[in-house]
């Protein structure tokens, strides 16, 4: 991979950029963020509570450290990619319905659904039947089409967490799923991705007001995350940015208005969202 930087200063590291993993430098895991700052969107690396700007965002190999530093509650989380493609997996958990075979369910998210972290759900005009779906997030690097599964994953940049929202009055059945799982604000992705961990053994949850409602480890999934990337890349070219939803485990319960919704992935954190009235 490619990921090099002119300037190699975050926390007395010396290194290029496809080496600044969740291991390295600090305590605590290095984040890559997208955020507003003084009105201006913004790329840069979060660690021991301060931002360091790069000049672009982080995909692109020529990216560069600015030399600012802005420490964390000066900015504004906004979701880590703006991603030109949304795809899902559908039943990739026993527990959820799954079962292991030659063909992967997929399905489409629109990225107008997409919202960041702390944002409001809105659920549709008169909806009683919106539910969670927590999931580790694949954030593509760069290119892939007809990718082996053994190259797969030299083409994804790391891992964040999303909150697949689904309708169940609406259903996701023929015609319907587009509205079913891909509406406004159906997509609540972030806080941060970080690179380095092993995707196929995190822990990953949901809490609904505090309470655990969805716990698993992606270890279960039917489909692991290389062979995620080299399926759908078969049919559809990934571009760099774009995101994979990977599957929810267990059972899901209707959200209300007023409801916490916390999604938990181990190494990485709790992308956080409340639920708000639903549309008049």
């Amino acid at each position: 991979m490619r990921y090099l930087l002119s300037l190699f200063v975050l926390c007395g590291l010396f290194a290029p950029l496809q080496m600044l993993n969740a291991d390295m430098g600090d305590d605590e895991l290095l984040k890559f963020v997208r955020v507003s700052h003084e009105g201006t969107e913004r790329y840069g690396i979060l660690s021991l509570g301060q931002v360091r700007m790069l000049d672009r965002i982080y995909l692109d190999p020529d990216t560069e450290f600015t030399g600012e530093i802005v420490p964390f509650e000066e900015v504004t989380l906004l979701t880590p990619v703006k991603p030109g493609k949304v795809i899902g997996v559908a039943l990739n958990y026993a527990s959820h319905g799954g079962s292991s075979g030659k063909d992967i369910g997929l399905f489409s998210k629109l990225p107008s659904s997409i919202i960041p972290h702390e944002a409001t759900i809105i659920p549709p005009r008169g909806s009683s039947g919106v539910h969670y779906e927590g999931e580790m997030v694949l954030v593509m690097a760069r290119k892939a089409s007809k990718v082996s599964e053994a190259d797969a994953l030299d083409h994804v940049f790391g891992v964040t967490i999303g909150n697949d929202v689904t309708d169940r009055e609406i259903g996701t059945g023929g015609f319907s799923i587009i509205r079913g799982k891909g509406s406004d604000t159906f997509g609540p992705l972030g806080p941060w991705i970080v690179r380095g961990l092993t995707y196929d053994n995190l822990a990953l949850s949901t809490k609904v007001n505090g309470k655990t409602v969805q716990k698993t480890r992606t270890s279960k999934a039917i489909n692991k995350a290389a062979r995620l990337v080299s399926y759908i890349s078969q049919y559809i070219t990934l571009e760099r940015g774009d995101v994979i939803y990977t599957g929810t485990s267990g059972t899901t319960q209707a959200m209300k208005t007023g409801d916490v919704v916390e999604v938990f992935l181990e190494g990485v954190g709790t992308l956080r969202n409340t639920v708000g009235a639903p549309a008049k």
